[in-house]
């Protein structure tokens, strides 16, 4: 069993105000108690988790924990995009036209789909239909 963690994951996780901080908690804890099998998650999901941080919170050091957090973690599998990776999330960004996906979506639909990953711990709704969420 295989699970990619999304960046709303780990922006709850660090910031204790955000309102789904204790759910997250809750499914970080299942995760590296390994009951969702191997963990994975991307670099563009590190840029996003760390970026969104810092624009929602002003807080460098809230920023810096959640980078700090992933990064260094060696419970968490970085996977790192490819060229190739890129161009199957750029096929997939244009043809998903239905769904408002932004494009580090579809990037992690596309590590999702290359590294044949089960299931995906994210809050965004959009992923439903698309991969089995946890949420």
């Amino acid at each position: 069993m295989t699970v990619f963690i999304d960046t709303g994951i780990f922006i709850a996780l660090r910031n204790a105000d955000d309102e789904l901080h204790q759910r997250s908690k809750e499914l970080m804890k299942k995760a590296l108690k390994a009951e969702f099998g191997t963990i994975y998650t991307s670099d563009y999901i590190i840029d996003e988790a760390i970026t969104t941080a810092l624009i929602r919170t002003k807080r460098q050091d809230l920023a810096t924990d959640i980078g700090k957090y992933i990064i260094e973690s060696p419970r968490i599998t970085k996977l790192w995009t490819t060229k190739e990776t890129f161009e199957l999330a750029w096929q997939k960004f244009q043809t998903l036209k239905d769904k408002p996906l932004s494009f580090t979506d579809c990037t992690t639909l596309a590590h999702i789909q290359k590294n044949k990953i089960k299931q995906i711990l994210s809050f965004d709704s959009d992923f439903d239909g698309l991969a089995q969420r946890i949420h």
